[in-house]
């Protein structure tokens, strides 16, 4: 399963099959299916990458990160903190 593309739309956003997610560019590992909730948002939401650097977050405003692929940069989207599954969970 290839993260999206902001151009062509989600097509994961409701899938909930067992799998890995990778950057579409590099294939890169970046999510598992066990991190993955439902979210109102139009895009998929998880509460944690596969490995510590999977993914690279820059600060956009407090409590906003812009998230990248941790190989080769491409923007996956954002992390919002505080607004996870959970009591003070993130979502990517």
């Amino acid at each position: 399963m290839s993260f999206c593309s902001f151009f062509g739309g989600e097509v994961y956003k409701d899938h909930f099959q067992t799998g890995v997610y990778v950057c579409s560019k590099c294939d890169h590992q970046l999510f598992t299916s066990r991190s993955k909730y439902e979210h109102s948002s139009p895009w998929p939401a998880f509460t944690e990458t596969i490995h510590e650097d999977s993914v690279s977050k820059q600060q956009e405003r407090p409590g906003a990160y812009k998230v990248h692929c941790g190989k080769c940069g491409n923007g996956l989207g954002h992390e919002f903190m505080n607004d996870g599954p959970g009591k003070g969970m993130s979502r990517f």
